[in-house]
């Protein structure tokens, strides 16, 4: 496979060996989606003002992304920016959009040389007219690319995403396309804004707050979650190592009981009707 580079810094040998440790330990997960917090606390702790934090985490999304790709997840899902953000002071939401023009322009062209496909999923119309231009130019630019999909939710709600989809089936009802009684999980899925993309099997949380944020409700429903005190603008590809390794480590049963379990939990019922 190509190396990729969107750090400008050549991988060390510490680091291939720790991603092949990685690959060989485990299942690495095809999906991962971040909720990437904790940016104005980390500026505040130095003494500068939020977008400082917003303009460092720009950093941590870079490394994660080549870390991702070199890895082999094939989607990564970025919480950006929340349709609650829009409530926050003028000054930082403005501030926001600049950074998201800006660090399009300069990002699109290497996420292209890389093989990094571009997606957003949200309210993008809310944004400002230079923004939706970089936004569709960028994703215009890296639409053919196949390495990894790079999805950035912006001016997203898992709640208007469900709403939308309940709409989206309600008007093929209405039209007669679909009976109510066909709906299901999986038409459901299919009208969300990630129908095209696999549910996310891990979900990992900076700064240390134990809350969804409204990120994802229908998708994140067997997703395995980790939470860290690692503030988004520190957060490096380490701590997305020890994330995958958690990952890695756990029993993902879905509701369901292991084999094994079962055929244990069989032999005490025969031993308890038959002693």
């Amino acid at each position: 496979m190509e190396p990729i580079s969107l750090t400008n810094n050549e991988q060390n040998s510490r680091d291939k060996e720790l991603q092949a440790a990685l690959s060989e330990q485990g299942e690495v997960p095809q999906h991962i989606a971040i909720i990437m917090d904790g940016n104005g606390r980390w500026a505040k702790s130095r003494g500068n003002i939020r977008s400082y934090g917003h303009k460092a985490g720009v950093d941590s999304v870079r490394d994660i992304t080549e870390a991702c790709a070199q890895i082999g997840v094939k989607y990564l899902t970025l919480y950006a920016f929340s349709t609650e953000n829009w409530g926050r002071p003028k000054i930082e939401v403005n501030a926001l959009m600049r950074l998201l023009a800006s660090s399009l322009r300069k990002e699109a062209e290497n996420l292209k040389e890389n093989n990094i496909k571009l997606e957003t999923i949200g309210q993008i119309g809310r944004f400002p007219k230079k923004c939706q231009r970089e936004l569709q130019e960028a994703i215009d630019l890296t639409k053919d690319n196949d390495r990894l999909h790079l999805c950035l939710a912006l001016s997203y709600s898992g709640r208007w995403d469900i709403t939308e989809a309940v709409k989206k089936m309600a008007h093929r009802v209405k039209d007669g396309d679909i009976d109510p009684a066909d709906i299901d999980d999986e038409m459901i899925g299919a009208h969300l804004s990630t129908a095209d993309i696999p549910d996310p099997e891990l979900i990992i949380r900076t700064s240390g707050e134990y809350r969804i944020s409204n990120f994802l409700l229908w998708q994140l429903a067997y997703s395995e979650l980790y939470i860290t005190e690692t503030f988004w603008p520190d957060f490096r590809r380490d701590e997305l190592y020890k994330a995958i390794q958690s990952f890695q480590e756990r029993d993902r049963r879905f509701g369901k009981l292991s084999d094994d379990t079962q055929k244990k939990s069989m032999n005490r019922y025969v031993q308890e009707l038959t002693s």
